[in-house]
């Protein structure tokens, strides 16, 4: 199957898709996903003028059947600022089409307008479908634990 998507940047009426979408990628990477305030804290992070996440959506017969969110982050090792990619994800029927190159693609023309020429993201480790992909893209990957501390203390 072959599909001619739209990849264009995030509108506001996107959102509610989008924390669909999120859900399902929450699901899919094992993980819970807790719905509070993402509605309303997506739309002003989003729509800032100087935004704190940026997103492309992949839109198909008139439904976002994908999304990617990046931000412009520093790396001090690198002395550099690049691209964070933190989310990745398309509906199942929708991969293996070429949709994720597309998506890079576009990630790395909206990183280049940024001033990066980085891009940076992880995945979980039993992900291999997308690892491979990764790899076949030119990616390299540098094997690290990834940790979250709560501020409840």
């Amino acid at each position: 199957m072959k599909i001619n998507p739209n990849i264009r940047l995030v509108q506001p009426g996107d959102i509610d898709e989008i924390i669909l979408l999120c859900k399902a990628h929450a699901a899919y990477e094992k993980t819970e996903y807790r719905l509070t305030t993402q509605k309303e804290d997506l739309l002003n992070d989003l729509f800032l003028e100087t935004p704190k996440l940026y997103c492309i959506v992949v839109v198909y017969d008139h439904a976002i059947i994908g999304y990617a969110t990046y931000m412009k982050q520093y790396s001090t090792w690198d002395a550099e600022e690049y691209i964070y990619m933190d989310c990745i994800f398309l509906k199942e029927y929708a991969r293996g089409l070429g949709l994720g190159e597309k998506i890079m693609a576009r990630i790395q023309e909206e990183g280049k307008k940024m001033g990066c020429t980085r891009i940076q993201w992880q995945t979980p480790n039993f992900n291999t479908r997308a690892i491979k992909f990764y790899k076949r893209i030119g990616a390299v990957s540098k094997p690290k634990e990834r940790f979250f501390l709560n501020n409840s203390f």
